[in-house]
């Protein structure tokens, strides 16, 4: 007889790295809740902090999330003071996104709570467990980019 179908899905290795990332997505997300930010927000807060100023398009690119789902997150971290919207110096028909000083600011503590977020979801580790399971992942995508 075979294995039964369900038992045999739970010992493959996409069911794991999915339950893994599923944890870590809601661990990460409730983290980052508390601030009253989403995901894609602070993807776009990191960008912008990282490389920014950058026109939207660019953004969009970067983060990769649609174009249109980058004007409601903007729109929603502008209402709230947290990015700045002007004109692209190098195209004036583009907008350049910066991160405002209270975006700066939010940003700090949204990598603490991330930080805490990731520990959590690493707790049952040893630091040699970490790294390992970090580089073989590390692996398993470079492999297939």
């Amino acid at each position: 007889m075979t294995e039964a179908p369900f038992s045999r899905l739970q010992t493959l290795p996409s069911w794991f790295l999915g339950r893994a990332g599923a944890l870590a997505h809601r661990l990460v997300a409730d983290a980052l809740g508390e601030e009253g930010v989403r995901m894609g927000h602070h993807a776009v807060l990191c960008a912008v902090a990282e490389f920014g100023p950058l026109a939207q398009a660019e953004l969009s690119r970067t983060v990769r999330i649609d174009p249109k789902d980058v004007v409601g997150i903007l729109n929603d971290l502008q209402t709230k003071g947290l990015v700045l919207r002007d004109r692209d110096p190098r195209d004036a028909r583009k907008n350049a996104i910066a991160l405002s000083p209270a975006g700066a600011e939010l940003l700090t503590r949204l990598e603490r709570l991330g930080d805490t977020a990731n520990e959590e979801l690493l707790t049952p580790l040893v630091p040699e467990e970490r790294e390992l399971l970090l580089s073989l992942v590390a692996k398993v995508i470079e492999g297939r980019c």
